[in-house]
């Protein structure tokens, strides 16, 4: 499973690299309601949270389904270049017209897919839309259908209200920590510029995540974000500047965000290294092979063995009373995994389970599903 990004034709400069000051609050708020994704923020998110007005903190707790379970696009850039400050975002974000903003702004995520409320057809004026849109926000709660029917109701208001939200976020803590990691970010933006101006853009990719590949063949060139779940988009659409928008966070690991809407420009969130966070990062393929390997109650008890000293077939089949093949069927799936290590001393070959690998298993199994 991936999210696509076909950018076929596409010229090199219009993919660009840079921070954005409303990405990284929304990437923030995400933090401050959900630390348990981000351990190593959470003296980060306790400290900022204590600090909060309470009513600061009661207005973010009516509207952070619009940062929690999945990024709203209203939150994400929608111009080639993010600006260098919130205020201009924010007045970027004002120039979307109601449509746009309200089915932005009631997206619901489940069952691992963004869904929005009328499948493009603007809530405002479908009723069926309109009736989906409250079905989804009545499922998660009292207070996100309270807000959904505001802002079907009197959109202007609800949207000042939402603005006026992030600006007291910002004289609240943002400001801080913007002026603080924006060189960082900047930092590293420049980076991955200068590796697509001076090498290429899979080199580029590669230095965004291991996880975001460029894929050519037959039917165009494409940016693969390897994700649980399935999308794609266009870097060329109508209406709007083609190109794509990699966006660098400070708050996002082990989240890598894809906007990729119809009708709105692919933008990439994805997070600066973070070694004492981040385990080398899989694919999803790697990680199913990983635990339907250790699915298997034999292959259990030879890693109990190999854990402990390297072992080679015959000797394994004769401590398990297995037959020599029948063990070499479970170390090639324990392999094909990536979780042996096998080295030749003379005629024998010995196999070793690579414990670093399953020490990581689960810090990569909750960054493949929170990616």
């Amino acid at each position: 499973m991936s999210v696509d990004i076909d950018i076929t034709g596409l010229p090199q400069e219009r993919i660009v690299f840079g921070p954005s000051p409303l990405a990284e609050l929304g990437a923030a708020l995400h933090v401050l309601s959900e630390p348990g994704h981000h351990p190593g923020l959470h003296g980060w998110a306790t400290t900022t949270a204590a600090g909060l007005k309470p009513d600061l903190q009661c207005r973010l707790s009516e509207a952070e389904f619009l940062w929690r379970s999945t990024r709203s696009d209203i939150l994400l850039p929608n111009r080639p270049m993010p600006p260098a400050t919130l205020a201009e975002e924010l007045d970027e974000v004002d120039e979307l017209d109601d449509e746009t903003y309200v089915e932005a702004a009631l997206e619901i995520n489940a069952s691992g897919c963004t869904l929005r409320c009328g499948g493009g057809r603007s809530p405002l004026v479908d009723d069926a839309a309109r009736d989906a849109a409250l079905e989804r926000a009545s499922a998660r709660g009292p207070r996100q259908l309270d807000f959904a029917q505001h802002l079907l109701k009197d959109p202007a208001t609800v949207r000042a209200w939402i603005r006026r939200l992030l600006e007291d976020c910002d004289e609240a803590f943002f400001a801080e920590v913007w002026q603080r990691v924006r060189p960082q970010l900047a930092a590293d933006a420049w980076e991955k510029a200068e590796l697509l101006r001076r090498r290429s853009l899979a080199d580029a990719l590669k230095a965004v995540s291991p996880t975001v590949t460029l894929e050519e063949d037959a039917r165009g060139r494409r940016i693969n974000v390897d994700k649980l779940t399935d999308g794609r988009t266009e870097a060329t659409q109508p209406g709007i500047d083609p190109g794509v928008t990699f966006v660098p966070s400070a708050f996002g690991w082990p989240h890598l965000v894809v906007q990729h809407a119809p009708g709105w420009r692919p933008v990439v969130e994805y997070p600066l290294s973070a070694p004492e966070l981040r385990p080398g990062p899989g694919t999803s393929e790697l990680m199913e092979k990983r635990l339907m390997a250790l699915a298997h109650p034999i292959r259990i008890r030879l890693c109990w063995a190999l854990a402990r000293a390297p072992y080679t077939t015959s000797e394994l089949a004769k401590g398990f009373g297995i037959t020599a093949p029948e063990v070499s069927r479970h170390l090639k799936a324990l392999r094909e995994a990536g979780m042996l290590t096998t080295q030749r001393h003379g005629r024998y070959v010995q196999h070793q389970l690579d414990v670093t690998v399953v020490a990581r298993l689960g810090s990569d199994f909750l960054e493949s599903i929170l990616r």
